[in-house]
């Protein structure tokens, strides 16, 4: 959500610290040390427990040999497995905290914990060769490559009596120290700066480094300032990379400022930096407190799962695909089996501008044809508070002429209502927005804003009861995995053969699970994706480049929009150009055309469609999902069951649910399915087996423990068994309601 907020915590609360240690082990948080009242520095250890908010004071054995650390700030506190290592800091040798006597450490301690909560004991581990030098103020992280296996610990800069840009390694399994030879130019000697590992990268921001007077730096007793200097190692090759360096000057204001004490952590290959000062030689009356967050894209996103198929009707889908996380927004293609006629470069005429939309409350994002001028240095983004979490990403796109690529967000955020449907048109425009492509990083600042309501479908909490409306887009009992079928899709047998096993031939997942570049008629989004907002609620397209000799009208792939959120409505795309189909691999140069100006092509009864989904950040466009395909309804069978609600008992579950909305004649009877174990699932665990558990005129039916006992659960997201209803007309089945009933650990585990 983006949102702030300040837990109730409870148990033995520390008092409040700085320059203390702090690792997150899963939801659990240790703190270790630092400065507390009256600047007297502490050796106190305490647990929180996130998921209770539940703060624990904890007492480790001391160890064997030697003393438990003593009191300190300034100190590293590294976690890797179920060990924390404990490295330097500053301690005071007088007594009397306000008469402060500096002793600099390079003491170094091993924490074992428990699993879940709790702590073993300190222990002074052997180390070979030489240790690094006393310091406080610097950072430690650990990192294993891949392929060896071994994983280090690397110690960079820090603070004794002048500041330091040394690098250390320790290799954790040999406990052996060493000084790694590093390539590039090394950045400047710092304190109270961050280090984070993202991938095989350790990104080092921000901190006091010495002011430079005509390239040269400073005596230790010279003069220092905050920097907003950035760079990386790569840890595989020992190199460094400049991204923002020290001497540059940000006058638009679209990178972090200077700043040294601040905090960073990484989620996923997002690197968030929040707050921290600035200042002058550390006088108190020049520091300046910040208060802003930003965030770094350091690489595409990865491929999203695949669009997985809610609902089917004669002309549209709902579908769905799990969430990216830190992701700024998706891009939806598809192709139809049969050819689609070429559009022409006019605004289409009586086509609602509603019909492919988001499906929780958000507007897509619409294409903004203009290209961006290009800028010599990094930009960032800033964060603002907004009034709900579907904010537009208002990216402006930069060329840099670095390995780097920062984007800044504009200070002023658009926001869909909270809590509208999704029909709503929005009213306001946001600035032209745009993603380049970029194996390069992206820098961005964050928007807060207030909780989201979560529109989750068809997935059912193990609850006594639970409700399940698939047509109620904003309900918060409707979970992002229901899927409709169609009565292609579920061969069932005569009513009478209760007990048929039923292959699912649906193309939920996919029919083909070869990777999307294993396709031959391939079609790759451009390197240039601006999306943008505008007044309606539709989304917008990405110009294509075609990557094999195929017939572009029989195997093109047509954009259905870029979503901010992990669901929509299909009911058209739009058509490129004539003249845009016949070009070839040419489109990555090209200009986006304006995607106002094309027709819209609606969505045919009967007709199977491929669909494909990318993941957007500031980096650009990420690799697509694997293909699936799914079949528009054929006119005169019935409509889906809806408001499904499983009812548990002491032996077995009921089952039950609504009428079809649009029964399109008398209901016959009603089916209902559950997924299976079955060997065919171990050779492709994409293709369901359903077995039929219910035939009848009743709009409920019991599943009894037998079975349930030979339920598959799924695991494609969260563990859950599945179940399928559909309704029978005088026509056949029509399409089938899926619900996943969710499953806790220990049931999903019995089964």
């Amino acid at each position: 959500t983006n949102q702030w907020f300040l837990p109730a915590v409870r148990g033995d609360i520390p008092p409040g610290c700085a320059a203390h240690g702090f690792v997150c082990d899963g939801t659990r948080i240790l703190v270790f040390g630092g400065m507390v009242e009256y600047g007297r520095y502490s050796n106190d250890l305490y647990e929180l427990q996130a998921s209770r908010w539940l703060w624990k004071k904890v007492k480790p054995q001391a160890p064997s040999t030697g003393s438990p650390p003593c009191p300190r700030l300034g100190h590293s506190f590294s976690l890797y497995g179920n060990k924390c290592y404990l490295f330097g800091g500053l301690a005071n040798e007088s007594e009397d905290s306000n008469n402060n006597v500096p002793r600099y450490l390079n003491d170094f301690y091993e924490l074992e914990l428990q699993h879940g909560s709790g702590v073993v004991g300190w222990s002074i581990p052997v180390t070979k060769g030489t240790l690094p030098s006393p310091r406080e103020s610097h950072t430690a992280v650990v990192y294993c490559r891949k392929d060896l296996g071994s994983p280090k610990m690397y110690i960079f800069g820090g603070m004794c009596g002048c500041r330091l840009n040394d690098l250390w390694e320790l290799d954790i399994e040999t406990m052996t120290w060493s000084r790694p030879e590093t390539k590039g130019t090394v950045p400047l000697p710092r304190s109270l700066h961050t280090a984070n590992v993202i991938g095989n990268k350790m990104y080092v921001f921000g901190g006091w480094v010495p002011q430079s007077a005509g390239g040269e730096i400073s005596a230790p007793d010279g003069e220092w300032k905050c920097t907003g200097s950035f760079s990386y190692l790569n840890l595989d090759t020992t190199e460094w990379i400049g991204l923002i360096s020290d001497c540059h000057e940000d006058k638009s204001n679209l990178l972090p400022g200077p700043r040294a004490g601040h905090c960073a952590v990484a989620v996923g290959t997002r690197l968030y930096i929040w707050s921290g000062r600035d200042g002058y030689r550390k006088a108190w009356n020049n520091q300046v407190c910040c208060k802003d967050l930003w965030y770094l894209d350091t690489e595409k996103p990865p491929a999203p799962s695949q669009v997985q198929l809610i609902r089917a009707t004669t002309n549209s889908f709902q579908v769905k695909w799990d969430e990216v996380p830190t992701v700024e927004g998706y891009l939806l293609q598809l192709h139809a089996d049969s050819p689609v006629p070429s559009g022409a470069g006019a605004p289409g005429t009586g086509v609602p501008e509603t019909s492919v939309q988001s499906s929780q409350g958000g507007s897509s994002l619409h294409q903004n044809p203009q290209s961006l001028p290009s800028v010599p240095y990094p930009e960032m983004k800033m964060d603002h508070p907004s009034q709900t979490n579907n904010v537009i990403p208002n990216n402006v796109q930069v060329s840099v002429s670095s390995n780097s690529l920062l984007k800044v967000e504009g200070k002023e955020k658009v926001a869909a209502p909270e809590n509208k449907i999704t029909q709503e048109t929005v009213k306001n425009h946001a600035d032209a927005t745009g993603f380049k492509e970029s194996n390069a990083p992206s820098l961005l600042p964050v928007c807060t804003s207030s909780p989201q309501t979560s529109a989750n479908v068809g997935e059912l909490h193990d609850m006594d009861k639970r409700t399940v409306n698939p047509d109620a887009s904003v309900s918060s009992t409707v979970s992002s995995t229901q899927t409709m079928v169609t009565q292609q899709a579920v061969k069932t047998e005569s009513s009478s053969t209760n007990g048929a096993v039923v292959k699912d031939e649906t193309s939920l997942t996919t029919f083909n699970s070869k990777s999307e570049a294993a396709e031959t008629a391939c079609i790759t989004p451009s390197t240039k994706v601006n999306p943008g907002q505008t007044n309606d609620s539709h989304s917008s397209k990405t110009p294509q480049r075609q990557m094999a000799p195929v017939k572009a009208r029989d195997r093109q792939w047509y954009d259905v929009g870029i979503f901010k959120n992990n669901s929509a409505v299909v009911s058209q795309f739009y058509l490129l150009p004539e003249e845009t189909l016949s070009i070839s691999n040419k489109m990555e140069s090209a200009n986006v055309p304006d995607y106002r100006l094309l027709k819209k092509q609606d969505l045919f009864p009967g007709t199977v469609y491929r669909f494909r989904v990318a993941a957007i950040n500031g980096c650009g466009v990420g690799p697509f999902s694997k293909i699936s395909e799914f079949k528009t309804c054929i006119p005169g069978f019935p409509g889906a069951p809806s408001t499904v609600k499983i009812t548990k008992s002491v032996d077995c579950i009921h089952l039950s649910w609504e009428p079809p909305a649009s029964p399109s004649g008398n209901i016959l009877e009603y089916s209902a399915y559950l997924a299976i174990r079955s060997t065919q699932l171990q050779e492709n665990p994409s293709q369901l087996v359903f077995m039929r558990i219910y035939c009848g005129l009743k709009t409920s039916c019991i599943v009894t423990a037998a079975q349930l006992s030979n339920a598959h659960v799924d695991y494609t997201s969260r563990p859950a068994i599945v179940f399928r209803i559909s309704a029978k007309n005088e026509r056949g089945y029509g399409p089938a309601t899926q619900v996943r009933w969710l499953q806790d650990m220990k049931t999903s585990g019995s089964k």
